[in-house]
């Protein structure tokens, strides 16, 4: 076999490189990552432990916010462990098919996440906006229905992701420009033409963010129109703070993502490590805030928790 062959044989293993130019930083950089897995898992599990402890808090809202918190916990599990190997041990090996898995979780359950905040945002639309019919509407079947829906989607459309880039064959250099195995990173290490994967990805990623967010937006545009119709002053304001947490974390989700895909697709002059602290925000802030907005400021889950420790 010449050496044009064995040059094109797929590598056992890539090289994480982390943030590139803050090499000497990454020991402080994983304490505050670290700390938000914690509270990303801690939050995360004490709000499914509640919901399922408390039958009341079987409606939509919470169960809802109990698919959230599932799939926070498989984000976060699936990038902070190995990360903060890479920072604090420097364990930068990872084999192609533990990398391929991990692109796959990042990126099919990111677009999970973001069809559980478009399915809160309906589920809050029809709370405030139909009230009397909120429980004929949204029944535990088609809660059901809509969060196997979301699973489903982000499977069949991401699933492709690994299945390609493992058929291709890498040529280049085995270091991965990022803290962990994104889908733009490894591709670019390929030794062929590429580009119509790259433009299945940005498309598959573009549609799905961009139809959820345009549905969030609608949603919450007519929430605020029934919020301001409140007759009670006390009930619009409480909404109001509901709504505009809620909406504090979708932009941080999305604004994030669309820098991210944007930066991808002209960003050129951006710097590495810029792109990259951005795109570990995009994956560690969400888990870390989602907890603290939809679970310590909802009061039921807040007493529940409080009741619990006074015991």
């Amino acid at each position: 076999m010449g050496p044009a062959n064995k040059s094109q044989i797929s590598p056992n293993t890539f090289l994480l490189m982390g943030i590139p130019g803050l090499e000497h930083l990454h020991v402080w950089i994983g304490i505050p990552f670290s700390s938000m897995y914690m509270v990303a898992l801690v939050g995360n599990v004490t709000i499914l432990a509640v919901v399922r402890a408390e039958r009341s808090l079987h409606q939509p809202m919470f169960l809802f916010l109990c698919m959230l918190s599932v799939t926070d916990l498989v984000l976060s599990t699936s990038t902070l462990p190995r990360m903060l190997c890479l920072f604090w041990l420097r364990a930068r090996d990872i084999t192609i098919d533990a990398c391929l898995a991990q692109m796959f979780f990042i990126h099919s359950v990111t677009a999970m996440e973001s069809g559980f905040f478009l399915a809160m945002a309906i589920d809050r639309y029809v709370a405030i906006c139909d009230p009397l019919r909120h429980a004929t509407i949204l029944t535990h079947s088609r809660i059901a229905k809509m969060g196997a829906a979301v699973v489903l989607r982000g499977v069949v459309f991401f699933s492709p992701h690994p299945i390609l880039l493992k058929q291709l064959p890498y040529c280049r250099t085995r270091i991965i420009a990022h803290t962990y195995c994104e889908f733009m990173s490894v591709v670019k290490l390929a030794c062929v033409d590429t580009e119509t994967t790259k433009r299945y990805s940005l498309s598959v990623a573009s549609v799905i963010g961009s139809c959820d967010g345009f549905f969030i937006a609608v949603s919450y545009v007519l929430i605020l129109r029934a919020v301001f119709h409140l007759p009670s002053r006390e009930a619009s304001l409480k909404a109001l703070g509901t709504c505009g947490s809620h909406v504090c974390v979708i932009l941080v989700f999305y604004s994030t993502a669309v820098f991210t895909f944007l930066t991808h697709r002209f960003g050129h002059n951006v710097a590495p490590q810029i792109h990259i602290f951005i795109a570990n925000m995009y994956l560690l802030v969400p888990p870390f805030l989602n907890p603290i907005v939809y679970g310590i400021r909802t009061k039921k889950i807040r007493d529940h928790v409080l009741r619990v420790k006074a015991a």
